[in-house]
């Protein structure tokens, strides 16, 4: 390996170590604080508040990588102009387009890795975070979750426990169902089937029930039940699907389609992750052609406080397509690729004479 590369590695990630050190240790701290807040009135141990501010950071250090980049890029090329290194490059031969090139190869790679590895290990982290967070949290006597088999759905009312199975969703009626009902010593009081239920609001309206107790059955030709679930909450059960893996976001999907689901949200963080490397590329690209075009600056707050200011204007651009996307104003597609299209374009417009910077 050529020294100059070796050097280049070895700037680019002692900068990006550094900038993920700090960050995640202001949202450890922030976490943190966020916890002991939640658990101000609950008797627990402060460890638990410290262990769950540990699991979700690495949920939140995932979001924020494209910023992380474009920050570790500008630390990455303060220290070469000022020891004035970048112009001992120039000296021996190497261009900026050349240095350009380096830092793609970096971050693609280092992207690729960071979709891979990274995600798939916050992901279980941020599992293991809701799992025992719902323990302390008072909605935890409810559950919903979507399985091969379908709709499977745990809810208790005062006393009354439901546990209830849909094949299928559609429109606003949840499709060939068996609903289960325990007393508080889950001892079953009775067993209801029915072809269709209207989930609208959250007293359910059951056609055609069959209403099976103990050796007997009756047919009502509307049977109401009061649950904590409607159409819109059943609709947002998986708002947090950070807390999946790749792997089983793919297999969410397939049950989704067996279950007549809506694929949105799914499709949209596959979407995602499939961009991200080239999302992280386009931003460090981005960020050395900012600083090859204001070169030396005597104030490194300045640069750095312009990073974050071009950062945060990146993040409503994303943010904005992406809304317009789950809500299927655009397609899932364009959603995803229009931010990522700006930057290619604003990075071709000033790739021009870059040589010459």
């Amino acid at each position: 390996m050529k020294i100059y590369i070796r050097f280049l590695t070895y700037t680019f990630f002692k900068s990006f170590f550094y900038v993920v050190g700090v960050m995640l240790s202001l949202i450890f701290i922030l976490n943190l604080i966020s916890e002991l807040e939640f658990f101000r009135e609950k008797n627990v141990d402060a460890n638990i508040a410290l262990f769950l501010a540990f699991l979700n950071s690495p949920t939140m250090i995932f979001e924020i990588f494209p910023f992380i980049f474009l920050i570790t890029t500008q630390l990455f090329f303060i220290k070469l102009f000022n020891n004035n290194e970048i112009e001992i490059f120039k000296y021996s031969g190497l261009k900026n387009s050349n240095i350009l090139i380096f830092l793609s190869s970096v971050s693609i790679i280092t992207g690729i890795l960071i979709t891979v590895l990274f995600y798939n290990l916050s992901s279980n982290f941020k599992n293991i975070y809701l799992e025992i967070k719902s323990k302390y949290n008072t909605d935890g006597k409810y559950l919903a979750v979507v399985t091969k088999n379908g709709l499977w759905i745990k809810d208790k009312v005062i006393t009354k426990t439901y546990i209830i199975n849909s094949s299928s969703i559609k429109d606003n009626f949840l499709v060939n169902n068996f609903i289960t009902e325990f007393d508080e010593n889950y001892n079953v009081i009775r067993n209801i089937k029915s072809e269709k239920i209207d989930i609208t609001e959250k007293e359910w309206l059951i056609y055609d029930a069959k209403i099976y107790e103990k050796n007997n059955y009756e047919l009502k030709k509307i049977y109401k039940i009061k649950t904590n679930f409607d159409f819109i909450t059943i609709q947002s059960l998986y708002s947090n699907l950070s807390s999946l893996s790749i792997l089983e976001l793919m297999n969410l999907r397939e049950n989704y389609i067996r279950l007549n689901y809506s694929l949105v949200e799914v499709d949209l963080q596959l979407f995602k992750l499939a961009t991200y490397p080239i999302y992280l590329f386009l931003m460090t690209i981005f960020s050395s052609l900012i600083m090859f075009r204001i070169k030396r600056m005597d104030s490194k707050t300045f640069s750095i406080s312009l990073g974050l200011f071009l950062s945060v204007i990146i993040y409503y651009i994303n943010n904005f397509f992406n809304v317009m996307g789950s809500t299927e104003k655009i397609s899932l597609f364009f959603s995803v690729c229009i931010p990522l299209i700006i930057l290619s374009l604003t990075n071709s417009v000033m790739l021009r004479k870059i040589n010459e910077k």
